[in-house]
C-alpha cells in the first residue's frame, strides 16, 4: 500500500494529515505483524522494517514542526524552557559568561592604573 515516504513530502503536509497518515501506517503495521505471527508471505512481512522507518520520519517531522512553532513563540521572551535551551554540555552551561570572566576587583583596577604596562622601544 504505501512506498517509502519522502521526508520533503511529508514538510509539505498539515499537522492533521501528519496525524492521520501516522494512523494508516500504524494500522499496517498491526495487519503485517498479524501476518507475521500467522505465518504470512515473506515478502510482505519485509514490509515490516520500511513501515517502521516511515512512522518514525512522522513523528520526526511532526516534532520539529511543534518544536519549531515553540521556537517562534519564546522567541523574545527573556527565559526558554529547559528542551529549547541550547544542549551543550554541562560544564560549558555553568561556566562563567565572557563579561563575568572579564570583570576586574577594585584593587587590580588601582595596580593597573599605578602600574601601567611598561613599553619599550626595541632597536632592530
Amino acid at each position: 500500500m504505501v512506498k517509502e515516504i519522502k521526508v520533503y513530502q511529508l514538510r509539505t503536509k498539515s499537522k492533521s494529515e501528519l496525524m492521520s497518515q501516522l494512523g494508516e501506517l500504524k494500522q499496517e503495521l498491526q495487519t503485517l505483524r498479524i501476518a507475521q505471527v500467522t505465518g504470512g508471505a515473506p515478502a510482505r512481512l519485509a514490509k515490516i522494517g520500511s513501515i517502521r522507518k516511515s512512522i518514525a520520519r512522522v513523528l520526526t517531522v511532526t516534532n520539529q514542526i511543534t518544536k519549531g512553532k515553540l521556537r517562534e513563540k519564546f522567541a523574545g521572551e527573556k527565559f526558554l524552557p529547559i528542551d529549547l535551551r541550547e544542549k551543550k554540555t554541562r560544564a560549558i552551561r555553568r561556566r562563567l559568561t565572557k563579561e563575568q570572566a572579564a570583570k576586574k576587583t577594585v584593587k587590580q583596577i588601582k595596580k593597573d592604573a599605578y602600574f601601567p604596562k611598561r613599553v619599550y622601544a626595541v632597536r632592530a
